[in-house]
């Protein structure tokens, strides 16, 4: 047990709790390995049939990672700390997607970032109608991580097959989905009434996460009608093109739906060129390999984009100063050079 992380048992259930409530359960290294530990504890415990994933916090699941903080080391000219820190989170990452028993996140309120990653490679992901999620890290001059760009690539939409578009177009443009917008991208595989969740959770100590949802998971319908269907040709029409010089050109088309281009370049505007032109050639390297890799990928261009400025402005924008008004550089996507990063990539393997 730690302060921030409570690894427990009760009944059949490993339970590991989220508390770091002034900072919405962003994870830091010691969050990172606490869980891991656990992890590893009741890998091979037989009396440990499942583990459960939830919060402390009334709003908050987590709200990725403590960005704030590496930004500050490396400031102070500290790049080690932040290496390490992405390093044995992706381990983490990997490990859960890994697990041989059931884990089960319980998102009930805001997951960003990080927080996805010690959820959706989970075999069961839990969401109730108070959660949402997004991948927000273009407007920190970062790429989306933890395992998502590979994951989300896999993921089957609406009940059907994956579709990497889709999976782009989140990562890009950070969107935010809501509960039936989660249950219809394939993040989420199941819907709970959060007034259930005491009674889910006493249900599944004692007699398994399966018997739980038996009794309490609610139809998916009852999540709502998810706002993205609708755009769901345009998704695939823009988010399906080659590079972001492709994506861009694929935008503007004549043909295409004039609310879609609006709304895209509203969720656009915050995002680094930098980030976008990256995490294109980050989710093309990331479509045919194992996570592993994929996380391999991911750590080599975050290492790349944390050293570029435009890391340590956009962590001020969004969480120092909270002016929301980050001076990018360059400050077009057609000014950005994807080279290093396709070279970066075909390095790593």
């Amino acid at each position: 047990m730690s302060d921030t992380v409570h690894a427990t048992v009760s009944g059949l259930s490993g339970r590991l709790t989220l508390d770091r409530p002034k900072a919405l359960n962003s994870l830091d290294t010691a969050m990172v390995r606490a869980i891991a530990g656990a992890l590893d504890r009741w890998r091979e415990d037989d009396a440990i049939a499942q583990v459960i994933l939830d919060s402390a916090h009334p709003k908050a699941f987590c709200a990725g990672g403590d960005v704030r903080a590496v930004r500050e080391a490396q400031l102070a000219g500290d790049f080690a700390s932040g290496d390490e820190f992405f390093a044995v989170e992706y381990r983490m990452n990997a490990a859960i997607a890994e697990f041989p028993k059931p884990y089960l996140a319980l998102i009930d309120g805001i997951a960003m970032g990080g927080g996805l990653g010690v959820s959706l490679h989970g075999s069961h992901r839990v969401v109730t109608e108070r959660a949402s999620a997004a991948m927000p890290e273009m407007a920190i001059g970062f790429v989306p991580d933890v395992g998502v760009s590979h994951l989300s690539q896999r993921t089957p939409v609406a009940g059907g097959a994956a579709d990497p578009a889709v999976a782009r177009f989140l990562g890009l443009t950070g969107y935010r989905l809501d509960a039936a917008e989660l249950l219809w991208a394939g993040w989420a595989t199941h819907y709970l009434g959060s007034a259930d969740i005491p009674a889910f959770l006493d249900r599944a100590d004692a007699e398994g996460v399966d018997a739980a949802l038996a009794e309490f998971a609610r139809d998916p319908a009852e999540a709502g009608e998810p706002a993205l269907a609708r755009w769901r040709a345009d998704i695939d029409a823009v988010f399906g093109a080659g590079d972001y010089a492709a994506i861009e050109a694929a935008l503007d088309a004549p043909d295409r739906d004039p609310g879609f281009r609006a709304e895209v370049g509203r969720l656009l505007r915050p995002a680094a060129p930098t980030s976008l032109v990256a995490a294109v050639e980050l989710y093309r390297a990331n479509l045919d390999v194992d996570l592993r890799t994929a996380l391999g990928h991911e750590l080599v261009i975050g290492g790349l984009l944390r050293r570029h400025p435009n890391f340590a402005e956009g962590v001020r924008a969004v969480l120092v100063d909270k002016d929301r008004a980050p001076r990018f550089d360059p400050e077009r996507a057609a000014s950005v050079d994807p080279a290093p990063y396709r070279e970066a990539l075909a390095a790593a393997g």
